[in-house]
């Protein structure tokens, strides 16, 4: 959800403003254009008025309206600001007022490296899932300044429906106006000062060979590698993006291997020679989980002698200090840098084209901590996506052959995010219904608007056989390439939340029902969600803590606030037994703070791998992970209940509330997708992810793919689902209120306040 919301937030152009000027804008003061604030973009125009009439301090708001029929998912107001500053900590202030909200509303604010890479810090209200009606109210949100930071973009949006307000901002460095902030100017990198490929890459290609493949299957090899360990690239002193570019032509016209490793090795050589180190970089084998997989470049029949030992005596003097284009935060994940998305090349491109790929695969290479298990041939998926991406025709095209490499990945983290609208299945439209995958069928679970009630045509329990006439298994099919996921429940998963999707109007639906089959007329409609249980959580509506009897208190981290972990515990007390409900994604991180009072000693949970810059591709374990004990101390049954919907901040949650002595984990297999999540900018301004953090148990057992394995498996079946009950949570009363409690009763309790 968090990765969603950041996209919408990468999805604002924003408006540029320097500093001065910046108080009138930011409180609204200056002379409106019409209804439109002076100074901010707006996404889109008609959504977004100056209000004088709800206002919490000065002349006027700024008010965001959305309908039902509003286009797109969100509405806001943005503003870009150069970061010509120094400080430490960056905060943008404001009061929010919401009425009848369906969704969220937030302030959010992110820093770029420049306007075509992905955000090198980002942060956002959304957590706190503020909707519905609420009086105006004071809110914060804050990044640590990055010394690589070029701008800064700050907005406010409203997704889904209802009005929103913001009045009164307030952006501040370390705690002042951010006009007094110190000034600092920022060198120039050679990316600003090289403009050779700005209008193209000047690379024609409408077909390749079988040796062309061959050749530039090496060349982008020999071009990551030599990113990460040229000690001239590592100090940034050539824009390696339009080095490839330089050398592409020589290895696309080269006849044979022998030619283009000619071309590659006088390549080399221009970029100047690489003294004996005396420092030297040694690869530390001591808790060594992954090593590089730098074997190939001994491999003369590849590459040919003197490319093979050009190779690695570069290797040997590799550069051993800070790089240009990565670094790696306190927690170990890889941070791209200097990595620019060309936002306005124009596509098709075979140059930026195969820099996607190149940039892509590289960086899997030898910054993904979970290489060892993507299940596939690295080297001969490049082999595979040479042409493929090379050769597509479109930008749309483009988009959807990148989605199926980083699908390759099979991690659940990464995608294609910029550009999910184009795939498949594509349209604007979608039936108001909420899919979910149950006994590995389509199956109708809800609405998703509120006004669609029991007059629609497709009913809770349904199961969806074939759509525009053609059976589900074969649009699994179809669909299932494009979509990155770490396992089977999770492509359907997120299959399910756009399966319905298509051109806008009537569409037919062949549907299982207890009866039998029936086809069924259904429009296809723009949906503004007002519903969202049921599609990003499996949790019970409602409040958050709550008992379900005098002896079991429940508890769903969809809504928690991690400041009243002591709370929720003092309120459980004298329960039986503890259902912490985790079929969600967690609104605050509670690891420690909820955690801490699970465990009644010193208790390890997760030990990390990080990368080694000196040594890219190796991975090393880190220290265990330990809960601290803390007071109010839950000493009653603790289940744990997860589900597909279950993924990275959920999961990690899970294997800390799980390391309990009196811990149960209850349900399915989770999503597979833990750590710290790495931005991944691509040509065409395009934007991905992955893991960049090894998450395992202590005991180094993996956690990648495998997901949370819960000590009893439980699955929501079709025939529950029609009656609408929940057997995760039956099969958790039951643990805690044992076998003599009535059947009728345990299914009541686990209603809690379904319909």
């Amino acid at each position: 959800m968090a990765a969603v919301f950041a996209c919408a937030a990468l999805a604002l152009v924003c408006s540029a403003q320097d500093r001065s000027g910046l108080a009138e804008i930011l409180s609204f003061g200056k002379q409106p254009s019409g209804t439109d604030p002076a100074g901010w973009k707006l996404q889109p125009a008609g959504h977004v008025f100056v209000d004088d009439k709800m206002v919490h301090g000065g002349k006027q708001s700024v008010r965001i309206e959305r309908k039902a029929d509003s286009a797109g998912q969100f509405s806001g107001i943005s503003l870009v600001i150069p970061v010509d500053f120094a400080g430490k900590a960056i905060e943008l202030r404001g009061f929010v007022r919401s009425e009848d909200v369906s969704e969220f509303t937030a302030l959010w604010m992110r820093e770029d490296a420049d306007s075509q890479s992905a955000p090198l810090a980002f942060d956002s209200m959304q957590p706190l899932h503020l909707k519905g009606t609420t009086d105006w109210h004071e809110y914060s949100i804050s990044v640590p300044f990055q010394a690589n930071a070029r701008q800064l973009q700050i907005g406010f949006l409203l997704a889904g429906t209802g009005k929103a307000w913001v009045d009164e901002l307030q952006l501040l460095v370390d705690g002042k106006p951010i006009w007094e902030a110190p000034r600092a100017e920022r060198p120039k990198t050679i990316i600003d000062t090289d403009h050779e490929f700005d209008s193209g890459s000047k690379a024609l290609v409408t077909e390749l060979s079988k040796v062309q493949i061959e050749n530039l299957v090496s060349l982008g090899k020999i071009w990551g590698f030599l990113k990460y360990h040229h000690p001239e690239i590592a100090a940034g002193r050539r824009h390696w993006d339009y080095e490839l570019f330089r050398i592409l032509p020589e290895v696309l016209k080269a006849p044979d291997r022998e030619t283009a490793s000619a071309a590659v090795v006088a390549w080399i050589a221009r970029l100047g020679g690489v003294p004996e180190c005396r420092s030297c970089a040694r690869l530390d084998e001591t808790e060594l989980q992954l090593k590089p997989d730098i074997e190939w470049i001994k491999s003369e029949a590849m590459l040919g002698r003197d490319l093979s030992r050009a190779l690695q005596a570069l290797y040997r003097n590799r550069s051993n200090g800070a790089h240009f284009f990565v670094t790696l935060t306190a927690a170990g994940n890889p941070m791209f840098q200097n990595e620019p998305a060309y936002v306005s090349i124009k596509l098709p491109d075979a140059g930026f084209q195969l820099l996607a790929l190149y940039r892509f695969w590289n960086m899997i290479e030898y910054w993904y901590p979970y290489r060892d298990v993507i299940g596939e041939n690295w080297d001969k998926i490049l082999v595979d996506f040479i042409p493929k991406i090379a050769l597509a025709k479109t930008s749309d095209d483009y988009k959807r052959e990148l989605m199926a490499l980083i699908a390759r990945v099979h991690d659940t983290h990464a995608n294609l995010w910029s550009s999910l609208s184009v795939r498949p299945p594509v349209g604007a439209c979608n039936i108001p219904v909420i899919v979910r995958f149950v006994e590995d069928r389509a199956v109708i679970t809800g609405n998703t608007d509120v006004a669609i009630g029991a007059g629609a045509p497709l009913k809770r329990g349904d199961v969806i056989e074939a759509l525009d006439g053609i059976a589900v298994t074969d649009l699994i099919r179809l669909w299932k390439p494009y979509y990155a996921a770490s396992n089977e429940p999770t492509v359907l998963r997120d299959i399910s939340r756009q399966f319905t999707r298509g051109t806008c109007g009537e569409t037919n639906a062949l549907v299982q029902r207890e009866n039998g089959r029936v086809k069924i007329a259904v429009n296809r409609v723009s949906v503004t969600r007002t519903v969202t249980d049921g599609i990003a959580n499996h949790d019970l509506p409602g409040e958050t803590f709550r008992k379900l009897s005098k002896d079991v208190a429940y508890l769903k981290l969809s809504t928690i606030k991690a400041a009243d972990s002591s709370k929720y515990i003092d309120d459980a007390a004298g329960t039986k037994g503890l259902v912490i409900d985790i079929r969600n994604y967690p609104a605050e991180f509670t690891v420690f703070t909820l955690g801490s009072l699970l465990v009644e000693k010193e208790t390890p949970f997760a030990r990390f791998t990080a990368g080694d810059l000196a040594n890219p591709g190796a991975f090393r374990f880190q220290e265990p992970i330990s809960l601290t004990p803390a007071k109010p101390h839950y000493s009653g049954k603790v289940v744990i209940l997860v589900d597909e919907i279950s993924q990275s901040s959920a999961e990690y949650t899970a294997m800390a509330f799980r390391s309990s002595p009196n811990a149960l984990v209850i349900g399915s297999t989770t999503a597979g997708a833990d750590g710290n999540v790495s931005q991944i900018p691509l040509p065409g301004g395009l934007s991905s992810m992955m893991s960049g953090i090894g998450v395992f148990y202590p005991d180094k057992r993996p956690t990648q793919r495998v997901g949370i394995i819960p000590d009893l498996e439980v699955k929501p079946t079709i025939a529950a689902i029609r009656t609408g009950r929940d057997e995760v949570l039956e099969a958790a009363l039951r643990k805690i209120l044992g076998p003599d409690v009535a059947q009728g009763e345990i299914e009541e309790l686990a209603r809690g306040g379904r319909d």
